[in-house]
């Protein structure tokens, strides 16, 4: 129990195994009686559908005669609400924008990430079936599906944030769920300023190159703001140009008005008719594209987005998990080498010379800040090497952002 529950007697009753039990109750009791009226909820606004839940909260407490004060009773109606047409426990978390990411960790070990600080939830599922049945409520619009034989899935939420499901077998401490939250409004470059992420010099540069059409690729780790900075520079792409965008999960907003959005798709139950990343890239050279952004480059695909850089489509962007733009180029050749690429190591580095113009490196520091690490153009090869320039730098140590321009 953590420090805000041991000090909300509110919050200890929660998550107490009585309380798990008494709202597992009641949501059968709510289904029983939306069943026996024939109710369809689903049509139902929300004043309705809550004052719906208090009538039949307050007719459950009065009828087992449960020693609920009414702080209680507003808690329990509201959780009722959740388990009825959101996602339960975790559902004011989705809805709370301080919240970046909700870990579970099985029903008793939920952790929220805050401001780039990862710490618990006092939050808890009844057992693992609890857990799972919200897993399924997420993946069911969207026609996914987890269970034994598939005991991964990667999903999204309605407004776009992404998610990442594992249950046993494969999850010995109980079915894992992430949630990487999207936020309400795309970050702008003065949210970025604001928070010192990123300077007014290095925001005119890239803003620049944007619209001049470079080919860049944005480098980082794992929470690192990849997708968010990718989502933020393509706003500079000049209003009318064909875009074509392929994601595994589609995350990216563009605002521009020829935008065209591809999304990978799974196996079906037979393991067949999967849609990969690659497929897509490929189908999309052939839609007339004046650019194409990937949203993360992370297997064969790799050599495509590299053709598709370096044959007309000047302008293109992806992201790719690295943790620095040499560990980035090293990245890449071993998912051409997955993909089958058999030319030499020369060969492929000459590609990337003529594909990518500009690495863009973004990190999490261990503070939890966000910040713009280095842009790096790609000056050439020299022998099997990449020439490489650091065009702006950050300094972790002074905090100071280095313009490399004239000495490049």
């Amino acid at each position: 129990m953590n420090a805000a529950a041991a000090a909300d007697p509110l919050l200890r009753f929660r998550l107490s195994d009585q309380y798990q039990t008494l709202k597992s109750n009641l949501h059968r009791f709510l289904i029983q009686q939306i069943e026996e009226r024939n109710l369809d909820i689903s049509h139902w606004d929300d004043d309705k559908l809550d004052r719906f839940v208090r009538e039949q909260v307050k007719r459950y407490v009065v009828d087992n005669r449960l020693p609920v004060n009414q702080r209680e009773s507003e808690a329990l109606a509201a959780d009722a609400r959740h388990e009825l047409t959101g996602f339960g426990p975790i559902q004011h978390l989705v809805d709370d924008p301080t919240v970046n990411d909700i870990v579970v960790n099985g029903p008793a070990a939920v952790f929220v990430e805050r401001n780039g600080v990862l710490g618990s939830a006092p939050v808890r599922f009844n057992d693992d079936a609890h857990v799972i049945r919200v897993i399924q409520r997420i993946l069911a619009p969207i026609g996914r599906r987890v269970d034994e034989s598939t005991p991964m899935v990667d999903a999204r939420l309605p407004d776009g944030s992404r998610v990442n499901a594992i249950i046993p077998p494969i999850a010995l401490n109980g079915p894992c769920l992430s949630i990487r939250k999207f936020r309400a409004t795309a970050l702008t470059a003065e949210d970025l300023l604001r928070y010192d992420s990123i300077s007014q010099a290095e925001i005119d540069y890239l803003k620049s190159r944007v619209v001049g059409r470079t080919n860049l690729v944005v480098v980082g780790g794992t929470g690192s703001g990849k997708t968010t900075f990718l989502n933020l520079i393509s706003q500079w792409i000049p209003d009318g140009e064909r875009v074509i965008t392929v994601e595994d999960a589609a995350e990216l907003r563009l605002e521009n008005s020829h935008v065209v959005r591809l999304e990978t798709r799974p196996p079906n139950l037979e393991g067949q008719r999967a849609i990969n990343a690659r497929d897509l890239v490929r189908n999309a050279l052939r839609m007339r594209p004046d650019r194409i952004i990937v949203g993360e480059v992370r297997g064969d695909e790799v050599l495509d987005m590299l053709q598709a850089m370096n044959t007309g489509h000047d302008g293109s962007m992806t992201t790719l998990h690295a943790n620095s733009t040499k560990d980035a180029i090293s990245r890449m050749e071993l998912l051409a080498g997955f993909a089958g690429f058999n030319g030499s190591e020369l060969t492929f580095r000459g590609q990337i010379a003529s594909s990518i113009h500009l690495f863009v490196h973004v990190a999490r520091l261990a503070s939890g800040e966000r910040k713009l690490m280095a842009i790096t153009e790609v000056a050439g090869i020299n022998g099997v090497d990449l020439k490489l320039r650091d065009l702006f730098r950050y300094d972790p140590v002074t905090r100071q952002r280095h313009d490399l321009r004239e000495a490049a």
